[in-house]
């Protein structure tokens, strides 16, 4: 098996990385953390002019008509420069609806990735019409349009937002309540309430189980590029900086610790491409996802270790390495943490 990545995929992590560079560069990330914007709308629109969020729409609606390990390779470069934009969730709703044949809204897309297994009622009476509740859906503000697995299959609720104690806004459908979570990223979320909410069907019942693989491989890619950047970020920190007359990384102490988060990164890496490519080929992957989601949870303990590298430095909410790990712990927590990760490969062993 062959997880080198081929000419094309190859092309798409250049693009990625060097428009990343650009747009995602430490100025702007402080400029946008002071701005208190949802994500960077400057570098979205570059994202988008730049074809990244077309990768995985369908060639005859204009986008590149790739897959899930295309979908990984941009995703973990937006990891990898940290990058506040709603690419995760949005590639994820292209990916999965272009699965299905559906129409593809343009714009901000999302999906209740955390959504539990029965959460969400579906009744067809005339037109389909969704009831219940969902947790932690992000951008669910700003999306044009949200997917929502249920009981009946999957489902798209375009426009969908409506703020909790205000009218209701023209144009979008009554009976839907957004309630703001926090995050650690500071990314917005909400839990969504709804209640005979109309929406368009996508699938049967076997489609949010396509929704949630693709969630596990978009997140575990995201959160392959975010170690990658912490790790880039630690090895530079311990080559440069001096203490007791030498470097960091002279210390075997220290070099034990740097080998210890490149062996979580690579651990990460290998089951989060395997599962994508199997994604990709229409091979069962729930497996290979499991180890990379379980791995993921790792993820987020292997920052622990980067910022310890750090000293106090690593606590400096200011310094690069904090979007890092926030990002980490986002992530995790999307996928439900290390155990719980360990108890679903369990289930399907």
């Amino acid at each position: 098996m062959d997880f080198n990545l081929t000419e094309t995929q190859n092309d798409l992590r250049a693009l990625a990385a060097g428009l990343l560079a650009k747009e995602a560069a430490q100025r702007r990330l402080d400029a946008h953390d002071r701005s208190g914007a949802p994500y960077d709308e400057e570098l979205w629109r570059a994202m988008e002019r730049a074809g990244l969020l077309g990768v995985c729409v369908p060639e005859e609606a204009g986008g590149a008509g790739l897959g899930a390990v295309e979908m990984a390779v941009v995703l973990r470069e937006v990891g990898a420069h940290a990058a506040p934009a709603p690419a995760l969730p949005t590639l994820v709703a292209q990916l999965t609806l272009a699965r299905h044949g559906s129409r593809i809204p343009d714009g901000v897309l999302t999906a209740a990735l955390k959504a539990p297994r029965r959460a969400i009622t579906a009744v067809n009476d005339g037109g389909w019409r969704l009831t219940g509740r969902t947790p932690t859906v992000l951008y669910a503000e700003q999306a044009e349009a949200i997917l929502i697995p249920a009981d009946q299959g999957l489902f798209l609720i375009t426009q969908p937002w409506i703020a909790p104690d205000t009218a209701t806004i023209p144009g979008r459908p009554e009976g839907l309540t957004a309630i703001p979570e926090p995050t650690s990223t500071g990314e917005p979320a909400a839990t969504l309430v709804l209640d005979d909410v109309p929406a368009e069907y996508v699938a049967g019942p076997e489609a949010p189980a396509l929704l949630r693989a693709t969630a596990t491989a978009a997140i575990a890619a995201q959160a392959s590029g975010v170690l990658a950047g912490a790790l880039k970020l630690t090895t530079e920190h311990v080559r440069t900086r001096r203490q007791f007359g030498r470097a960091l990384a002279e210390f075997q102490a220290v070099t034990m610790q740097v080998a210890d988060v490149y062996i979580a990164a690579r651990a990460l890496d290998v089951a989060m491409w395997s599962g994508a490519w199997r994604l990709a080929t229409g091979l069962p992957a729930d497996e290979d996802l499991g180890v990379a989601a379980y791995h993921v949870g790792q993820a987020a303990t292997a920052l622990h270790t980067c910022q310890h590298l750090h000293g106090g430095l690593g606590l400096d909410v200011t310094y690069p390495l904090h979007r890092y790990f926030a990002q980490a712990k986002h992530l995790s927590h999307l996928l439900g943490g290390a155990d719980a990760q360990l108890d679903l490969i369990g289930a399907l062993l």
